[in-house]
C-alpha cells in the first residue's frame, strides 16, 4: 500500500498541473492571441468584412448562379400581394390573406383585400386590456416575480400569432380595405408603440400602487376601464376610429362595381364571407419543435391577444408528419397560415431560402453546427415571420422538393412577392403551420384530446411573428 502511494505521488509530480481559469488573465490572453494568424487571406477577409455586408461576402456564387426553379406541381391560386411595410403585422396580413382566398370566391371578385388596420386597432386595444388585467391578476406577487417582470417587459407589441387572428375576427369581424385605409403609423408602428407601451407601464404601476393601498379587484377593474379610455383615444389618433357599419359592393379587376351595394356591420360581413367556418374549432396549429416531446399538445401562458381569447395551443409533431397534411391542403386548394425563421439563409434578391445560400463556415474559418433542437434551446432560432403557404413541388415519388409562400413585403420583394424554400430548408427552419382538422388522421385527432402541457410566457417558443 505504501509503495502504491509513493508511485501515485510521483505520477502527479510528473504530470503538468492545469490551473482552472475563470477570467482572461494576461497569460490566457497571450495563449489566445498566439493562435491567430496574419496571412494575406486573413487580411483580405478582414478588409472585406469590415466594409461590406457579410451576406454579400458569404454568398455561395457557384450555388446562387443557378437559376431558381419556379415550377410547382401543386399550387393554389395567387390572390395578390400585400405589403405590411415597416410594421410587425405579418401574422395579421397572413391570417387575412388566407381568409381572402375564400372571401374572393364567395364575393365573386378577383380584386379584394381586407383592411388590416381595422383588426389591428382592436388587437392593440385588446392587448392593452390583457396587460392591465394581467397586472391586476398578479397584484399580490412581488414586482420581482418573473411573471410580473415579463408583463412589464412585454406590455404590448405589434407582432402576434394565428390565434390572435382567429379571436379578433370572431369578436370584431372584418371590413374591406377601402372601408378603412392604412395610415402612416399603421405602416410604421414602432414609434407610436413605444409611447403606448410607456403609458401602459405607467398604468400598470398605478394599479399595483392602488392594490398596495387596499383597492380591491372590482375597484381596480373600474380604474382599468378609465385607463382604457386613454388607450382608445391614443389609438384613434394613430389609426382612426374603427367603422361600426359600412355600405359596400365588390368590384371587378377594372374597378367596376359588381351587383348592388349592401350595408353591413363588420361582424355581419365576416359571417357572410366565412360560411360559418370556426377558425378556432375547425383548425389546429401544428408545431415542429424537436426540443419538446412529439405527439403532445402544448399551451403557452399569456400568449393570446384577448384576455377572453385563446392561449396559443399547438400539437407538436415530427416534420415528416406535418408535410403530408400541408400537401393535402394544397391539393384541396386551401392555403395555410405558415411561420418560420425567415432570416436564416435567405437570399432577398432571388427570394430563395436554401441552407446552401451562404458559406459562413469558409468565411469565418469555423463551423456552425447546431441542429434544430439546439438552436431552439439556445434561443438561436425560432419562428419570426408568418406567411401564406400556397405551393409545393413533388418528385416522381410524391416527395416534396421545394415549397412556395405568399409574403407580405410587397410585390417587388423576393420572387414577385413570394419566397421559395427548399425542402431541406423547410426541415430546418419551418416551425408552425395551421391546417384544417379534416386533414388529420384519426390518431392525430385523438392527440388533441389530451390535457395541454402549460409552458410559461418566456418559453423559447414564445416569439411573436413580425
Amino acid at each position: 500500500m505504501k509503495k502504491l502511494a509513493i508511485i501515485f505521488s510521483l505520477s502527479l509530480m510528473a504530470s503538468p498541473v492545469v490551473k482552472a481559469q475563470t477570467s482572461i488573465t494576461p497569460d490566457v490572453l497571450k495563449t489566445i492571441q498566439s493562435a491567430q494568424s496574419n496571412t494575406a487571406a486573413d487580411r483580405a477577409l478582414r478588409n472585406a468584412i469590415s466594409s461590406t455586408s457579410i451576406n454579400k461576402i458569404a454568398l455561395d456564387m457557384q450555388h446562387s448562379s443557378a437559376a431558381t426553379d419556379t415550377y410547382f406541381s401543386l399550387e393554389t391560386k395567387n390572390t395578390g400581394i400585400s405589403d405590411q411595410q415597416s410594421s410587425g403585422r405579418c401574422w395579421l396580413f397572413t391570417g387575412l390573406n388566407v381568409l381572402r382566398h375564400n372571401a374572393m370566391k364567395k364575393l365573386g371578385t378577383s380584386n379584394f383585400f381586407f383592411s388590416q388596420i381595422y383588426c389591428f386597432f382592436y388587437d392593440q386595444l385588446e392587448k392593452s386590456n390583457l396587460f392591465l388585467q394581467g397586472i391586476i391578476d398578479t397584484r399580490k406577487q412581488s414586482i420581482d416575480d418573473q411573471t410580473v417582470r415579463w408583463l412589464f417587459q412585454n406590455p404590448l407589441s405589434d407582432g402576434g400569432t394565428y390565434t390572435g387572428v382567429a379571436d379578433l375576427v370572431s369578436k370584431y369581424g372584418v371590413v374591406p380595405q377601402d372601408v378603412m385605409a392604412e395610415t402612416y403609423v399603421s405602416n410604421s408602428t414602432s414609434e407610436f408603440n413605444s409611447h403606448l407601451k410607456r403609458k401602459l407601464r405607467e398604468f400598470g404601476i398605478q394599479l399595483r400602487e392602488k392594490a398596495e393601498k387596499g383597492a380591491n379587484e372590482k375597484q381596480l377593474q373600474a380604474d382599468k376601464v378609465e385607463m382604457l379610455k386613454t388607450v382608445y383615444h391614443m389609438l384613434t389618433l394613430a389609426y382612426g376610429e374603427p367603422v361600426k357599419t359600412f355600405t359596400w359592393a365588390p368590384k371587378d379587376a377594372s374597378g367596376k362595381q359588381i351587383g348592388e351595394a349592401k350595408t353591413y356591420t363588420p361582424l355581419e360581413f365576416y359571417k357572410e364571407i366565412s360560411d360559418g367556418t370556426d377558425l378556432n374549432a375547425d383548425y389546429v396549429m401544428l408545431m415542429n419543435d424537436p426540443s419538446r416531446e412529439y405527439n403532445k399538445v402544448y399551451e403557452i401562458e399569456y400568449d393570446r391577444h384577448l384576455y377572453d381569447g385563446h392561449n396559443w395551443l399547438y400539437l407538436n409533431l415530427d416534420i415528416e408528419e406535418i408535410k403530408p397534411l400541408c400537401i393535402a391542403s394544397i391539393k384541396d386548394s386551401v392555403q395555410m397560415y405558415f411561420s418560420c425563421d425567415v432570416g436564416k439563409q435567405m437570399n432577398r434578391n432571388t427570394g430563395l431560402l436554401d441552407v446552401h445560400n451562404y458559406d459562413y463556415d469558409s468565411l469565418f474559418g469555423t463551423t456552425f453546427g447546431m441542429n434544430k433542437k439546439q438552436r431552439i434551446q439556445s434561443f438561436d432560432s425560432g419562428s419570426s415571420h408568418a406567411m401564406t403557404l400556397m405551393a409545393v413541388d413533388l418528385d416522381s415519388n410524391e416527395r416534396p422538393t421545394k415549397w412556395k409562400v405568399e409574403n407580405s413585403w410587397g410585390a417587388s420583394n423576393g420572387f414577385a412577392g413570394h419566397l421559395i424554400m427548399t425542402d431541406e430548408w423547410f426541415n430546418e427552419y419551418m416551425f408552425r403551420v395551421v391546417v384544417n382538422k379534416k386533414y388529420l388522421s384519426e390518431s392525430q385527432k385523438a392527440l388533441l384530446k389530451q390535457k395541454p402541457v402549460k409552458l410559461p410566457a418566456w418559453d423559447p417558443m414564445f416569439q411573436v411573428e413580425e
